[in-house]
């Protein structure tokens, strides 16, 4: 069993917000946590999170590759390490990309969505997630069908809160309307967010951004990919590396690497310096600044970049002086990954 630091941090600020408490930074597990990274990295930089106070752990079933490693190796941290602290920790999971092959190895079907619940159950060797997401929305099948599985989830007792992820301004508020007439809470929202994109900010088509949505309706906003995908993480600023994710054929594009937009991010980096702060901190309190988010989903490869993201927490709040000028290179690049798969429809 993994014994605390005894010099741990003190515990993170938290927020809380449609009945979940949340560290105002998370780990995300999308990146990393593959059979291509060794578990004794993955162990190390899980348990130090844990030790900084960062009880949000963010999965879904097709993080890995290959999908599902990384609830398996959650799993065996839970199964030892972390044995006895599973009510201290807020695991949470989410079905709609593909799964397994086939029609129901994706998207938002009730079968696919229990059938994926009680595979990364399984997979993480628990009888409950605290939050199982809906991950995209899915035009082929109907809301109603796809909240009445995260209803069924809630029921069964094998989620104890449930929610979804990218879904438009648009989506979002029919989704809360069905959500009502089926008698289910939904309790959070997680978008991609950062300086480089900012789509949940544009009004929907009643005038209101997705931001405004999840306040009226009090959804947490768990923020995802606040450095847009390392855009923001400094790596960037000469050229390519060899071993980043834009080389390696990840999700970052090399297109999205124009000179446009490095040209936004070498002035955010100049502005990170003058207040102070890293690249990576200042994306981070920034996103942050906006009282509607509730925490951001930090992806680290190493202990050492976790302790730069959890940095920012101890930074100054950004001045009006300095959001002004923020702002004039805080325009979206792009580069919104999830767009035509969910938040555009």
């Amino acid at each position: 069993m993994h014994v605390l630091d005894p010099d741990r941090q003190p515990v993170l600020p938290h927020r809380r917000v449609g009945g979940l408490t949340f560290p105002a930074i998370s780990l995300g597990l999308w990146q990393n946590f593959g059979h291509a990274t060794a578990f004794e990295d993955q162990r190390r930089l899980v348990l130090h999170a844990v030790d900084r106070g960062v009880f949000h752990l963010d999965l879904a079933n097709n993080y890995g590759p290959p999908p599902g490693a990384a609830e398996e190796s959650v799993g065996r941290l839970l199964a030892r390490e972390l044995r006895g602290r599973r009510d201290e920790l807020l695991v949470t999971t989410k079905a709609g990309y593909r799964g397994w092959p086939g029609p129901y190895g994706e998207f938002g079907s009730r079968k696919s969505m229990r059938a994926s619940l009680d595979a990364s159950l399984q997979r993480l060797g628990v009888d409950h997630v605290d939050v199982y997401y809906s991950h995209r929305f899915d035009p082929s099948t109907p809301l109603h069908e796809t909240l009445g599985a995260l209803a069924d989830a809630v029921r069964s007792g094998k989620a104890r809160a449930v929610g979804i992820s990218s879904y438009s301004a648009a989506r979002t508020a029919q989704a809360l309307e069905v959500a009502q007439q089926i008698g289910l809470t939904l309790s959070v929202h997680q978008p991609s967010y950062s300086l480089l994109n900012r789509w949940v900010e544009h009004p929907g088509p009643d005038g209101r951004s997705l931001l405004e949505v999840c306040a009226e309706a009090d959804l947490a906003v768990v923020a995802f990919s606040p450095l847009a995908q390392g855009m923001l993480s400094r790596r960037y600023l000469d050229g390519v590396p060899n071993d980043s994710r834009a080389a390696r054929g990840g999700p970052l594009r090399p297109e999205w690497l124009t000179p446009e937009a490095i040209g936004h991010v070498r002035a955010l980096d100049a502005l990170a310096r003058d207040t102070g702060r890293t690249l990576p901190r200042l994306a981070l309190t920034w996103v942050l600044h906006d009282p509607r988010v509730t925490s951001v989903l930090v992806g680290a490869r190493t202990v050492e970049q976790l302790d730069e993201n959890l940095a920012a927490l101890d930074d100054a709040p950004l001045t009006a002086a300095e959001l002004s000028a923020i702002e004039q290179h805080a325009v979206d690049a792009g580069i919104n990954l999830w767009g035509s798969r969910s938040s555009d429809l």
